[in-house]
């Protein structure tokens, strides 16, 4: 397993980072911030992302797709880190594009994933519904009514589920509800009768939303994959997810620590450069050593997706794990390297900071992913 990049793989990072710096650089994050955006991201930048094809790089090619694997999308969420870029890219070129893909019939392939490549399309996964992450604990349930099923229940934590302009349900059909076996996954239309959807902020200044469905009508043609086996998708999915976010979280803490290093090259105490005291030194060397370490999990994981890999929910898992304990030491010690002036506003640090504590949560903390991988290792 290569854990360097080929030559077009390395291009299209490159043109990830040249565009993003230039387009998406962290002032755009404030801006949208600021303003108070409604959607949450710049909606003339996506349109950009789209040209450049980044919507459908996890698409086959006989859906206007590019087909160019994940460690293509991987490269993009790591330039994407470093800038904070706000995007519907991880819910719908991800998640939506890779559960559409893997689990939707032809007509639904046919009708969506153009839609997703061309831009025309936004999803969001509605599939959590505590405060840990946990798959298969689906107790929001749907009951059949003659040809069609009524949706009822409660989901939190759905990103871009204020904004999306499809939302795919996890759903049990049948089992208890930690059961693995009688989830399914329903296409649903926002706007349908019974969807309540309300918008919540997160300290990352990013969106994500609550969304109730109150007997929610849904036909059996909008059955994403088989009925009661949508767990076998949704954990392929999930482990897509992981990584891309994991390739984020790298990039995230890839910046807070070439921010930090400015600054200790800059800053003076007690008359010297601060960047020259011993101490710091040891610091900065580990957060760099870990930086490396996470670098090749993240791209062994992308592999493993590549591939098809019969290790990829150890992978994937080892990634995740790995790049949150890593972004949680690195914004860490950048913050308290700079200082009291690393929690102000006024530094961009802080806000590598906060965004590392989200995506820490989003689809498994690293406790969970170090118990997963445990269990998947036999342990």
């Amino acid at each position: 397993m290569a854990l360097i990049l080929n030559e077009e793989q390395q291009s299209l990072k490159d043109i990830a980072k040249e565009f993003l710096q230039k387009n998406a650089p962290v002032t755009h994050f404030r801006e949208v911030r600021d303003t108070q955006n409604q959607q949450g991201y710049d909606n003339s930048l996506w349109q950009e992302m789209v040209n450049l094809g980044w919507s459908g790089i996890l698409i086959p090619e006989e859906y206007g797709g590019f087909d160019f694997g994940m460690i293509g999308m991987g490269s993009i969420f790591e330039e994407m880190g470093k800038t904070l870029t706000p995007s519907p890219l991880f819910s719908t070129g991800v998640l939506g594009a890779s559960l559409i893909s893997l689990g939707g019939n032809d007509n639904q392939k046919q009708s969506l994933l153009p839609q997703i490549v061309e831009g025309n399309l936004t999803t969001a996964l509605a599939l959590e519904e505590t405060n840990r992450h946990a798959p298969f604990s689906i107790a929001t349930e749907a009951k059949k009514e003659g040809d069609n099923f009524e949706i009822s229940g409660e989901k939190t934590f759905v990103i871009d589920g204020h904004s999306a302009n499809l939302i795919i349900v996890a759903s049990r059909t049948e089992g208890a509800t930690d059961d693995a076996s009688g989830i399914t996954l329903f296409l649903v239309d926002p706007e349908s009768k019974g969807v309540e959807i309300t918008k919540t902020s997160m300290v990352d200044s990013r969106n994500a939303a609550s969304i109730k469905f109150n007997k929610v009508i849904v036909s059996q043609s909008e059955i994403l994959g088989e009925q009661n086996n949508g767990a076998a998708v949704l954990e392929e999915v999930l482990d897509r997810a992981q990584i891309a976010i994991s390739a984020e979280m790298l990039g995230n803490a890839s910046q807070a620590f070439d921010l930090t290093l400015e600054y200790l090259k800059e800053r003076k105490q007690f008359g010297a450069v601060i960047g020259t005291f011993q101490a710091l030194q040891h610091r900065a060397a580990e957060m760099y050593s870990e930086l490396e370490l996470t670098k090749s999990s993240v791209i062994a994981a992308c592999n493993a997706v590549d591939e098809k890999s019969n290790d990829l929910k150890r992978m994937a898992s080892l990634a995740k794990f790995k790049a949150g304990e890593t972004n949680y030491l690195v914004t860490n010690e950048a913050v308290q390297m700079h200082g009291g002036v690393g929690v102000t506003d006024e530094y961009d640090v802080g806000l590598f900071m906060k965004r590392a504590r989200v995506t820490e949560q989003i689809f498994g903390n690293s406790e969970y992913h170090l118990d997963r991988y445990a269990n998947l290792s036999d342990y």
